[in-house]
């Protein structure tokens, strides 16, 4: 992890996302062009905020460690761009849809 992630902590329950790259080629070698790849709905967690706050002030632990596998709503999130142009997504833990197994 570099020195930009570590230093961005999500807050609450909110959930720092490296979406996975989409697929340009073919097995076959043919080139994808980006009109019709399609969205990109899986990512990999990079952060984690605490948990949602519940009145007596302790928090609701997340479900999602760093380093899964999670899928993604098609709409929302909010862009981050750190390292230069490297760019994330900042997601709530109830917009994640589910985990998914390697």
């Amino acid at each position: 992890m570099s020195g930009a992630i570590k230093r961005l902590v999500p807050l609450f329950d909110r959930i720092l996302i490296k979406k996975a790259e989409a697929i340009t080629k073919t097995k076959g070698g043919i080139v994808i062009p980006e009109k019709a790849a399609g969205k990109v709905l899986q990512g990999t967690v990079v952060a984690v905020g605490p948990g949602q706050r519940k009145e007596d002030g302790s928090h609701i632990p997340i479900e999602v460690k760093v380093g899964e596998n999670v899928l993604l709503p098609e709409y929302g999130g909010t862009k981050v761009e750190l390292e230069g142009n490297v760019e994330y997504h900042l997601y709530r833990e109830t917009d994640i849809l589910a985990k998914v197994d390697a």
